[in-house]
């Protein structure tokens, strides 16, 4: 964390720590219900299909706040090195410390628990390490993609950038629909080399952003898209749904992109953010909650789950525990000197 603070810079990191907790407290719900899932209603539903979307929001934002933040520089041979080292090692360190504990502790609890799937519950206490590796490679790549962007005028690169994201977003949601309506293995073969695909799309948005080049859209316009991202993605799934099509609404879907650049612009021409001590807490531990809030979920999934209430209630009874607990850990680990803030990765 930098000694300048940038207050909406803060709000938009604490809104994407809380989505991803709430994403993963939903779905740990929903996964878990889904021996019962046609008993349903309707609401609860559309709840899942909104809860989806929410949670769909946290990724691009931290993308695009590492954009906005990294891109605008210039860097040399030293330079380099040097962001390798202060970014990248600590990075890959810390993403196997982490992968070995959650390993170890999922051992722990499906040895103890023989009611406990090993699949299922690695799949959701691994659930969110994905992340780990692609930013790792998009640091790794980040220099070199901030010497080209500076030869270039911003508008030439937002031309780029609509080009690649057709390719990245628009096509594959054409095979979708067209599988959806029975029309299978169609293949559009497209190469996007060295742009780090939908990832690096969110990134180069949020250097975009930083440029200015989206401050010519009114901020009504901008609310429409979000709101109109959002409809379309709570209507696909829900069709998809009735289709009886396997859907899952991930960030190559064109409207999670759409919805979360909206909400990002948005964002970035706030001025003072309410709360602000609050955002600030919760934007300082974000990064180190989003890397122990797995261990608290799978324990508290079967007992949240046997509350007699209906899934959504549930699930915001599991976020808000998520929350809780996550950040409490964090705060104390961090306070272990010479070992919290390496093993959490905080700067």
């Amino acid at each position: 964390m930098g000694k300048t603070r940038v207050e909406w810079i803060d709000l938009v990191r604490a809104l994407a720590i809380l989505t991803v907790l709430y994403i993963h407290a939903a779905d740990g719900i929903y996964i878990i219900s889904s021996d019962a899932i046609v008993n349903l209603t309707i609401y609860s539903r559309i709840f899942n299909f909104i809860s989806v979307f929410i949670g769909r929001i946290g990724v691009p934002f931290f993308l695009m706040i590492t954009g906005y933040l990294l891109l605008d520089r210039s860097y040399d041979d030293e330079r380099v090195r040097k962001f390798w080292n202060k970014n990248c090692k600590g990075l890959i360190i810390v993403t196997v410390i982490w992968a070995l504990i959650y390993a170890i502790c999922l051992q722990f609890i499906t040895v103890e628990s023989g009611q406990v799937n090993f699949a299922e519950a690695g799949n959701l206490f691994f659930s969110h390490m994905w992340y780990m590796p692609m930013i790792i490679g998009m640091y790794l790549s980040l220099p070199f993609v901030t010497a080209a962007l500076e030869k270039f005028h911003p508008e030439t690169i937002w031309q780029a950038t609509i080009v690649f994201s057709l390719l990245a977003f628009l096509l594959p949601f054409v095979t979708t629909v067209l599988a959806m309506h029975g029309i299978e293995n169609v293949n559009i073969q497209y190469c996007l080399g060295f742009s780090g695909g939908v990832y690096g799309i969110y990134i180069i948005i949020g250097y975009l952003t930083k440029k200015g080049l989206f401050k010519k859209y009114s901020s009504n316009n901008l609310r429409i898209v979000a709101i109109v991202s959002f409809a379309i993605c709570v209507v696909f799934q829900y069709y998809a749904f009735i289709k009886g099509f396997g859907f899952n609404l991930w960030y190559e879907f064109p409207f999670i992109l759409t919805g979360s650049f909206a909400l990002f612009e948005l964002c970035s021409r706030r001025g003072k953010v309410r709360a602000y001590p609050l955002v600030t807490f919760l934007a300082k531990y974000s990064f180190a909650v989003f890397l122990v809030h797995n261990l608290f979920r799978l324990p508290l999934l079967p007992l949240v789950v046997q509350l007699p209430y209906s899934e959504p209630v549930k699930a915001i009874i599991l976020w808000i525990l998520l929350i809780f607990f996550s950040y409490l850990a964090t705060v104390i680990i961090y306070r272990i000197p010479k070992f919290g803030k390496f093993i959490l990765y905080m700067r």
